[in-house]
């Protein structure tokens, strides 16, 4: 599994950690809001009851309500019993849909938004790159005398929710065939703090991608770790309560593209019973 690295003070500077006690004050203030999560009503919901889900953009788990556009939205549905099914909801409402839980097994929310696109200043830019562990792609700007030209990225959100109920159900642990996708290998809703993710991009494994994991109760702290070989990172979450793991992977975009850059946000929030 990967190691785990702690970023402390104002220098932004790296020690390294053991893997499973990465627990951290992470740097405030970063240069852009850049978490989407999926916010449901509830992550323990009664059968029969009615989730509404609310989708956020911020940081730290303090955002603002992303309202529902259909335009946007390449897959917005849940997983639960043996069926996938569309969340409805109205555009240019939030929160942006309701479904109505079945709440026998653990079930998922899956949200796929199509590419938006942002310019940020040159430094600005290279903050939220430093910030979300894309030094290479720092270290490529520099070596092709880009580090002075603004950031033209589009980006692409990848969300997931598990939802617990009366019975664990290890569908969670199965991709679901998001472009960028961050899949527990067992059921987190449980009362194990240790969990076993992996990273997948087109399917396949992707090692070396910085992988934060941060507290509702606590959102000033996280953990903050890299994926191995094999895409794999092992956390330890030191509380219970809600959690979201995020990541940001981002590569060069074609010749014939618009911007110069194209990134995949992924997130996985999840409630972890106590021990």
């Amino acid at each position: 599994m990967a190691t785990g690295h702690c970023r402390t003070g104002a220098s932004g500077q790296w020690t390294r950690v053991y893997p499973v006690c990465a627990f951290l004050l992470l740097v405030a203030g970063r240069a852009d809001a850049h978490d989407f999560w999926i916010e449901p009503s509830s992550f323990r919901p009664k059968p029969g009851s009615v989730v509404s889900v609310g989708l956020r953009v911020g940081e730290n788990f303090i955002g603002d309500p992303v309202r529902r556009h259909s335009s946007l939205i390449k897959r917005f549905t849940v997983l639960q019993g043996e069926e996938e099914q569309p969340i409805s909801g109205s555009d240019n409402i939030d929160p942006a849909g309701l479904f109505e839980a079945e709440g026998q097994e653990t079930a998922l929310i899956v949200y796929e938004g199509g590419g938006s696109q942002v310019d940020l200043p040159a430094k600005r830019f290279d903050d939220y790159l430093i910030q979300n562990g894309l030094s290479e792609i720092v270290a490529e700007r520099a070596r092709r005398g880009e580090q002075d030209r603004a950031g033209r990225e589009r980006f692409y959100r990848n969300a997931k929710a598990v939802l617990a109920g009366r019975y664990r159900n290890d569908r969670v642990t199965i991709p679901i065939g998001l472009r960028y996708e961050i899949v527990p290998l067992e059921d987190p809703t449980g009362e194990t703090a240790t969990l076993d993710m992996q990273l997948l991009f087109n399917g396949e494994p992707l090692s070396g991608a910085q992988v934060e994991a941060i507290s509702r109760d606590w959102p000033k702290a996280g953990i903050v770790m890299q994926s191995d070989a094999e895409g794999k990172v092992r956390m330890h979450l030191p509380q219970a309560g809600v959690w979201m793991i995020r990541s940001v992977h981002m590569r060069r975009a074609g010749w014939f593209s618009d911007v110069d850059w194209e990134s995949d946000w992924a997130s996985l929030t999840f409630e972890r019973l106590g021990d």
